[in-house]
């Protein structure tokens, strides 16, 4: 037997310096003198045990290679101990969580979870109905607008200005038609509210105007008389037009305050077109002499002009100061929830009045006065039954 070789005393130092010390096999070789294969041999048949940290004070050189190596392991052994300390501190963590968790889970299954309920279409009650309006004001329909003369910002002549009038009772139309789908209408009111021509009140006018006066008011009346055509053979509903004179129209160098109507193309053009439809049992004009009329609309009163009335004089506050002011005296003597009118060629809802916009749209004249830059349009907005004014919004006629 090989060990057999060797005193007991060296055998038994040799088992020493594996087990107590767990030192290498070329070190215990190094020290007794007994070949590293021979310690192994005795090592693995008499399976001696090591203890798995080697004491680097024990190893004599601390340079070999073999030593480098071991005390990389044990590096790593440490670092395995701590990342498995780690990992059993989150397994700690998340077994808490989960437990928590499936508690909570428990009673949901008790209880019941709240269901959402779904959002369903709705359906029109027809508990409600409304009315709509399309106010029209300020065509000027005779003006000529050249593009180079508001900077290529707009262009107008007789022949757009039937394009837009047309455009208008369609638009107009498609919007009543859009809120009726919800809430029940059986009326628009159509209200006519001047300056549909421009005539030549100022010498200047006869230089931009592409018709006579009296020409100009017959398209103006064609042009209006076709829309209300165009309503009545494409919808089911009623008319009613309040009709107002404006300033542009009359025949007298200076306005006639008292008998205003009576100097005027529109008022006359406005008692043919009654006369046209008067056989037609859906309309219903309204003519009146004052500069106010009045349309009672459910629980609302509406007060109608041309807007010419009140005196603007280009304030900082715009059209709301000067409205206002005409307002508040105005009801004193009859008061109005709202007042429509037109004349100043800005589209503005002021809660309390609605200021109509332009067919003709930014001319010369507007940028001389400093005017805000609006695209033509016209107006349109609606008034429930039970709810008030509910919808306005702009009729665009390009």
């Amino acid at each position: 037997m090989e060990s057999a070789k060797y005193s007991p005393e060296t055998v038994k130092r040799a088992k020493d310096l594996r087990e107590k010390q767990g030192l290498p096999y070329v070190e215990i070789a190094r020290r007794t003198g007994i070949p590293q294969s021979t310690v192994k041999d005795w090592a693995v048949k008499q399976k001696w045990s090591a203890p798995p940290l080697i004491e680097a004070q024990a190893i004599s050189d601390p340079t070999d290679p073999k030593v480098i190596q071991i005390e990389e392991l044990e590096r790593k052994l440490q670092a395995t101990k701590a990342e498995l300390s780690r990992v059993k501190t989150v397994h700690k963590i998340l077994q808490t969580k989960y437990d928590d968790l499936t508690e909570q889970v428990g009673v949901i299954e008790k209880v019941g979870l709240p269901v959402l309920e779904p959002i369903q279409k709705k359906k029109p009650s027809g508990a409600t109905e409304a009315t709509a309006f399309m106010v029209a004001s300020d065509w000027h329909i005779e003006e000529e607008v050249t593009p180079e003369s508001v900077n290529m910002l707009n262009e107008y002549n007789v022949g757009i200005a039937e394009k837009r009038a047309t455009k208008f009772f369609q638009s107009g139309l498609r919007l009543t038609e859009i809120i009726d789908r919800d809430v029940k209408i059986t009326t628009i009111v159509l209200p006519l509210l001047g300056d549909f021509v421009t005539t030549d009140i100022h010498e200047e006018n006869r230089e931009v105007a592409g018709l006579l006066p009296m020409e100009a008011v017959e398209a103006a009346q064609c042009f209006i008389a076709n829309g209300i055509n165009f309503l009545l053979d494409n919808s089911p509903y009623d008319l009613v037009i309040p009709c107002h004179v404006g300033n542009h129209s009359r025949t007298t160098k200076k306005i006639f305050i008292a008998t205003e109507h009576g100097h005027s193309l529109e008022f006359l053009m406005y008692k043919n077109l009654a006369l046209l439809f008067q056989n037609q049992n859906r309309i219903k004009f309204e003519i009146k002499r004052a500069y106010h009329s009045y349309l009672p609309v459910y629980d609302l009163l509406l007060r109608f002009h041309h807007g010419h009335g009140m005196l603007y004089r280009g304030g900082v506050g715009g059209l709301y100061i000067p409205v206002n002011k005409s307002i508040a005296q105005w009801n004193r003597a009859r008061r109005a929830d709202l007042d429509v009118f037109g004349h100043y060629h800005q589209m503005k809802d002021g809660g309390n009045f609605i200021s109509n916009g332009s067919l003709i749209g930014y001319n010369p004249y507007a940028i001389r006065i400093k005017a805000d830059y609006e695209p033509p349009r016209q107006t349109f907005f609606v008034i429930d039954s039970k709810r008030g004014r509910t919808f306005t919004c702009p009729i665009f006629v390009e």
